[in-house]
């Protein structure tokens, strides 16, 4: 009879636990109280209902009858159970208004509801506890939640490890062991550990990072670590905390647009940090925020570039498409404004007047001719010789026609075998038998017998030109190549039936010594033989040589030796 009494009545019990529990006001997850442990480390939570959603606190709550329960859900769980704080050596106890883990491990993860209720009244909270391990030969853990902490540039700061406060006896002194990014803080230049306080004797923009702070002490005969972590960002100095800069519009510089232009006016600001201050930048149109005026012809931009200690610039373009005239005469106005006050500049806009058309078409015109004439005189510069001989093959005059003269060119040159190679084989090879000309050799066709002083004079009286071979043996061995010379430079001077054409075989270097041989190389040009890239005959010498020696018109349909039309060495079907 006993038992069916007492079963009865746990029954009843559990009904009016679950019917206050169906009308408990559940606030849900609180995820701006989440936890975050290193395993195998001192955690707590605090239930929030006596920080937001209370108006008394845990004693008062006591006082008035309200139990304060805990309930867990681990973490891929649904069900929710009772926080067993009945753990061996009491890893997780309750005081008051906080549930304590000495330490934290891997399997306590999840969400940690605390409670308030009597019979009649019933409001609950969750808290995520979250348990993370360090990385591998790291002293924190690249998923650990930060505290940022700014430092003022170039004054002095503390810097202090947080939330260590209540972990330990206020008898009890720690051992606290600094790190930046994992270093250990040791013999730093102006950073000095105090226990758990950092002291910065004067904060350097190259201080910015992560400081780790690792916090060691005993409790009941058991050593435990808290390892906390603040990322130290440095920020402006108090005595830098100034108004705005406007860099743009300015008094120096005036905008202008043509009418059907887009428009863009630029205003830039540099604002120095001032701490806790918003900075804002508007443009206004003859007094009216742009952001009031609803035309789609107007638009902003804006960017913002973010410098050291926290100061930054802020770029808004002010874009006006197919800008009119009228537009243009506006009141257009840029302000910036912090806390420490503002800064407002005018921009300065104007109509552009537009290029005449006419102005533009000469423009044009004169562009265009000068170009023209720079390429034709390029191409001549490149090209004049090649210009000479077609101009002399179509439109010139046969020179040989009705002048009495028997020979086109007498070659005068130093009687030696390397000289007479040159002129026999190559000279010959290719006046004769290529360009069709007649040429006087005095060995070759001089008589047997003769007196050479007169029969040199006679060659020379039926030449058209004189060709002079100059070389170093020219001017030593003298004698007849040098009275060749003579005698045709004194027929040019005096009549000029006769043309003379220096060819330089070799370079002569005492050429002074002969005054006839000086006098002609100051007045005539001097075509100069090189060697093996002067033996094509299409090639430039032969081009130079060709224009010195006389218009000869060609016969109808003659051909070389080597059976190639002379009318195909055309100068333009050569090659340079």
């Amino acid at each position: 009879m006993k038992l069916c009494f007492l079963l009865v009545s746990l029954w009843a019990c559990g009904v009016a636990d679950s019917r206050a529990s169906e009308h408990c006001d559940d606030w849900g997850e609180d995820l701006t109280k989440k936890t975050q442990v290193y395993n195998g480390e001192p955690a707590r939570i605090k239930c929030p209902l006596f920080q937001d959603f209370e108006r008394y606190n845990y004693s008062a709550a006591h006082s008035a009858g309200l139990t304060l329960m805990w309930y867990w859900t681990g973490q891929g769980r649904d069900l929710e159970e009772p926080v067993n704080i009945r753990l061996p050596e009491s890893r997780i106890s309750k005081e008051k208004d906080t549930l304590w883990f000495r330490p934290a491990l891997l399997n306590d993860m999840g969400n940690y509801t605390c409670m308030l209720r009597n019979t009649t009244y019933c409001r609950k909270v969750a808290v995520p506890l979250e348990v993370i391990e360090k990385d591998l030969n790291s002293c924190v853990s690249q998923h650990a939640k930060l505290e940022m902490v700014e430092l003022r540039l170039e004054e002095q700061e503390d810097l202090k490890c947080p939330d260590i406060e209540g972990f330990y006896p206020s008898t009890v002194t720690p051992n606290v062991t600094w790190y930046m990014s994992c270093n250990l803080v040791f013999n730093y230049a102006e950073r000095y550990p105090q226990g758990p306080v950092l002291v910065f004797s004067l904060v350097r923009t190259r201080f910015e990072g992560n400081y780790t702070c690792i916090v060691t002490y005993e409790e009941n005969g058991k050593t435990y670590n808290l390892t906390r972590t603040s990322a130290v960002k440095v920020i402006g100095s108090s005595a830098n905390e100034n108004p705005p800069t406007m860099l743009a519009p300015n008094n120096m510089t005036t905008y202008e647009f043509e009418a059907g232009q887009e428009a863009q006016l630029p205003c830039e600001v540099f604002f120095p940090f001032v701490k806790g201050s918003r900075t804002d930048v508007w443009w206004t149109i003859d007094g009216k925020n742009v952001d009031d005026i609803a035309d789609p012809k107007i638009n902003i931009t804006e960017s913002v570039e973010y410098k050291v200690a926290g100061d930054k610039s802020i770029k808004k373009v002010l874009i006006i498409k197919d800008v009119t005239a009228e537009e243009l005469k506006r009141n257009y106005t840029c302000s910036a404004k912090n806390d420490r006050g503002l800064a407002i500049h005018q921009a300065l806009v104007k109509l552009k007047v537009g290029t005449p058309r006419y102005i533009t078409e000469l423009a044009c015109g004169l562009g265009a001719t000068l170009f023209l004439v720079l390429v034709l005189i390029i191409v001549y510069h490149v090209y004049w010789l090649e210009m000479v001989l077609f101009y002399r093959a179509h439109f010139g005059t046969d020179e040989t026609v009705g002048d009495g003269k028997e020979y086109d060119v007498y070659v005068s040159y130093a009687r030696n075998v390397e000289e007479e190679e040159f002129v026999l084989l190559t000279l010959r090879g290719v006046l004769e038998n290529e360009f069709g000309y007649k040429l006087c050799i005095f060995d070759r066709d001089s008589l047997p017998g003769g007196i050479i002083t007169d029969e040199t004079l006679s060659f020379v009286k039926k030449s058209r030109r004189l060709l002079v071979v100059m070389s170093p043996n020219y001017v030593l061995q003298g004698t007849q190549a040098l009275l060749e010379l003579k005698a045709g430079l004194e027929n040019m001077a005096s009549r000029g039936s006769i043309r003379v054409i220096l060819v330089q075989y070799r370079a002569i270097r005492n050429s002074e010594k002969v005054k006839e041989l000086k006098r002609a190389q100051a007045v005539l040009t001097v075509i100069k033989w090189k060697g093996e890239k002067s033996k094509y005959p299409g090639g430039r010498f032969w081009k130079q040589l060709h224009v010195a020696l006389p218009v000869k018109k060609p016969s109808k349909g003659p051909t070389s030796q080597n059976g190639v039309s002379l009318l195909d060495l055309s100068p333009w079907k050569t090659a340079r």
